[in-house]
């Protein structure tokens, strides 16, 4: 049984496919590389926002006019948000909802034998230190937890993904270990929300953070998003962890919109101050971290001014990352009611802000040229060389080395989205 596996969406959407291919592979499936060589294919979507839905929806039709014949099961956040319009773009593929992906291979024998199967709800399995196919040898992606405790006005991932459950940090901690003793460099700690880890358990992110820095190896590990709201009890205690030499400077805290009632309407639960205040004690005690963040353009009630507010955001806070999204209304959430601001102006606002964030990137990586810096190299450069992360997790494109390796480095040239360096 040849199975291919194409997916969409975030670090934890890639992790769910890594453990789809890792539980085929035991159950004697091969995981091929391309869909011509494939009895079954699956397709891992995500649903977050509206261009990468139209993308996803256009991939399954092209899929199945490509290859008719082949079975087909959709997985990811689509199948728990939206399952009537996937009823009638692909009536007769199988489904496997996120929470259900340890069944994967009885969906797929099912499906083999000419079943249509649709494996969706809420169930309590973790997801963590189970069999892994890695896309990249060298990164380990380790899911803490699933689900959030938000109410986040505009988001439709959480009616995928449900209710925060934790893993214990015990079983995470085994699986790190045992990814490092396999090769691995860097772990993506990853989750909808991070900072949520241990809210429902009593256990806390800073704690696991600790233990996963205190492991012998010479890796990296890297936190991903964090909600500002649930760390606002524990910030202290968050930024010692990330002190810790084996930890990533890198802070993904997203901000969405720099004007407190936009805030308010979104349900985000922090205000504009208490971000800042959040960005400026982690600069303080870790001078070179470097900051993502998520901005929003054209929530339906962001008016002039409110974007203004949130462009003099940035330009104070002056973030190394900004993940720009156009609103548009998804499925089931408490904004989808309101009227849409006009795409012309979304477009021109999304614009300026990308244009600030160009120039706020290169400023800042301009900084960093003829400066050494200690690369972590876990990729191959698209254009060539090699791709290696500084400790605040900045991109260096170098002509030589190897994966898996560390090199200090002189910085020769910046652009906005990467730097070029030398390797000494």
């Amino acid at each position: 049984m040849k199975v291919y596996i194409e997916t969409y969406g975030c670090t934890f959407n890639q992790g769910d496919s890594q453990i789809m291919a890792g539980l085929l592979q035991d159950n004697r499936a091969k995981i091929v590389s391309a869909p011509d060589d494939a009895d079954v294919l699956i397709i891992n979507t995500c649903y977050v926002k509206y261009p990468t839905e139209n993308k996803v929806i256009n991939r399954i039709h092209q899929i199945q006019k490509q290859f008719p014949q082949k079975k087909l099961i959709i997985a990811g956040c689509m199948v728990e948000i939206d399952p009537d319009r996937l009823k009638r773009v692909a009536p007769k593929a199988g489904w496997i909802g996120p929470h259900r992906i340890r069944s994967i291979f009885d969906v797929v024998q099912l499906t083999m034998n000419g079943e249509i199967v649709r494996e969706t709800g809420f169930r309590k399995d973790f997801k963590v230190n189970l069999p892994k196919m890695r896309f990249n040898p060298f990164i380990n992606i380790i899911q803490i937890c699933e689900g959030c405790i938000g109410e986040c006005s505009y988001c439709c991932t959480r009616f995928a993904r449900g209710k925060l459950q934790s893993y214990p940090a015990n079983i995470i901690k085994r699986e790190a270990k045992d990814a490092i003793a396999d090769g691995c460099v860097e772990l993506q700690l990853t989750a909808q929300d991070t900072a949520a880890y241990g809210r429902d358990t009593g256990e806390t992110l800073s704690d696991l953070i600790k233990q996963i820095a205190n492991l012998e190896g010479d890796f990296r590990a890297r936190i991903g998003m964090m909600h500002p709201q649930n760390m606002i009890d524990e910030l202290e205690n968050i930024i010692n962890a990330f002190t810790n030499t084996k930890i990533y400077k890198f802070l993904h805290i997203p901000l969405q919109s720099g004007n407190d009632g936009v805030l308010n309407d979104m349900k985000r639960g922090h205000n504009v101050e208490e971000f800042k205040d959040m960005i400026k004690r982690f600069r303080k005690k870790i001078p070179e971290i470097s900051i993502a963040t998520d901005i929003i353009v054209g929530y339906p009630t962001e008016d002039d001014d409110a974007f203004k507010d949130t462009l003099k955001v940035i330009k104070e806070i002056r973030p190394d990352f900004i993940h720009i999204s156009k609103y548009r209304h998804r499925p089931h959430t408490e904004a989808s009611v309101l009227d849409e601001i006009e795409y012309e102006t979304v477009k021109k606002r999304s614009k300026q802000l990308t244009d600030l964030k160009s120039q706020i990137s290169y400023e800042n990586n301009k900084k960093l040229v003829d400066t050494i810096q200690t690369i972590l190299i876990t990729e191959n450069g698209i254009k060539g060389g090699y791709v290696g992360r500084t400790n605040s997790y900045k991109s260096v494109v170098v002509k030589d080395g190897s994966h898996g390796n560390f090199y200090d480095v002189i910085i020769s040239h910046a652009k906005s989205t990467y730097l070029k360096g030398n390797i000494l």
